[in-house]
């Protein structure tokens, strides 16, 4: 099953990022190939931890597929989950943390991202036809998040 893993440093206080990244409705702002977003459902448990139903319509070209993810928002561990609920894929699945530095490093405000996702497609057909790019779209969707956050945040010195 195809997966991607990326870790980078930012700029930026892990709350910061985590609120970013929490912000589903505001990725077709900024996110590659994120067409359009709708909220389906949006509920909080007794611990403080937010789920997320969002259907989400990504674009490339002449392909357009929407898909429906459960998001897991626990912001006591710094920690995002996105787990498949219904669409193109047999499998999706995004993991997200974000870790502070101690306030000895040089940059105290800053995090290390984390961000891993593994999918399969149903359709053996779109799975060849965009399996091939999506390495280089996670790429550039970790970038898209960073500088976002830099426009939401401003520039770190």
């Amino acid at each position: 099953m195809p997966s991607f893993r990326t870790s980078r440093v930012v700029g930026h206080a892990p709350g910061k990022m985590f609120d970013l990244v929490a912000d589903v409705e505001s990725y077709p702002q900024f996110v590659p190939l994120c067409k359009a977003l709708r909220l389906l459902r949006r509920t909080t448990d007794a611990k403080g931890i937010e789920t997320l139903v969002a259907e989400m319509q990504i674009g490339y070209k002449a392909i357009k597929e929407t898909f429906t993810s459960r998001v897991t928002l626990d912001p006591q561990k710094q920690k995002i989950l996105v787990e498949y609920v219904d669409g193109p894929f047999k499998t999706l699945e995004n993991r997200w943390t974000f870790r502070g530095h101690p306030e000895s490093d040089p940059a105290p405000h800053s995090c290390t991202v984390d961000f891993f996702i593994t999918y399969e497609f149903k359709n053996r057909a779109l799975a060849l036809l965009v399996g091939s790019m999506f390495d280089a779209v996670f790429r550039k969707m970790a970038s898209a998040f960073v500088a976002r956050a830099d426009a939401v945040y401003g520039v770190p010195r």
